[in-house]
This record gives C-alpha cells, structure tokens and sequence, in this order.
C-alpha cells in the first residue's frame, strides 16, 4: 500500500484519483504532479514500485501545500479574517454563508437545522 504524505492510497484505483485522496490534491493537480514525476496516470497504486512512490512524494513535497500544512493555512487566514473585524471574518464567527448567498430561505448547510419558535400560549380568561 502507498502511503504519500500521511494518507494511505487505495491499492485499486489509477493513480490520478488516488492522488485525490490527499487533502490539497484534485484532479487537475493530480495530473500535473505525475507529469513532474513522469509516471503514467493510467497505472494502478498496486503496480507501482517504491522508486516510483518515492518520486512522486518528492515532487508532492516540492509543490508543498498539502494535508495539515494546508489546514493549518486556511485556518490562520480565517483566524486572521475574525482577528481584524473584516466582514468576511465575521460571517465566519457567526457561521453563516460567507460569499454573499441568500440567508432568508436556504442556506441550511451552514446555519444548520431550523429551530422552531416556541409559541407561549395565551391565557384563558375566566368565564362568568
């Protein structure tokens, strides 16, 4: 089993979407990497020798920005965003939608559940 920078790659895809399993890599970049290394995309993570794995963890390493150097990246940009009072920053301390979506209907994902209103009912007046 190939392991590159701290994910274990599923033995039976190509290549190319085994590369998407690491935080930071889609496709596209996928791609580009195993160009650098001149690997066939098409090959299996199987029949890959170690030589083969070393290269492209060498070029992924190269590239930089992936797994937790990248999380830690985006959570210090948002960390900075809340710190300066920005708009932005502060649609993510409220967690709500950041790039401008609609809020009155929709945006369910990140405000999460509806929370009903708890109606308190009226008093009855007594009969006389």
């Amino acid at each position: 089993m190939a392991r590159i920078s701290g994910v274990d790659l599923p033995r039976q895809k190509r290549v190319e979407y085994a590369l998407t399993y690491i935080y930071g890599i889609g496709e596209a970049r996928g791609r580009l990497i195993l160009g650098k290394a001149g690997i066939e995309p098409s090959v299996r993570v199987k029949d890959l020798s170690e030589e083969e794995v070393s290269r492209i963890a060498k070029t992924i390493d190269a590239e930089g920005g992936v797994e937790g150097d990248l999380r830690k990246d985006i959570s210090m940009n948002i960390k900075r965003l809340m710190e300066i009072g920005s708009y932005r920053g502060a649609r993510h301390r409220r967690n709500l939608p950041v790039r401008g979506q609609r809020t009155h209907t929709n945006a369910r994902t990140r405000k999460g559940p509806r929370r009903t209103m708890v109606r308190s009912s009226k008093p009855t007046a007594p009969k006389t």
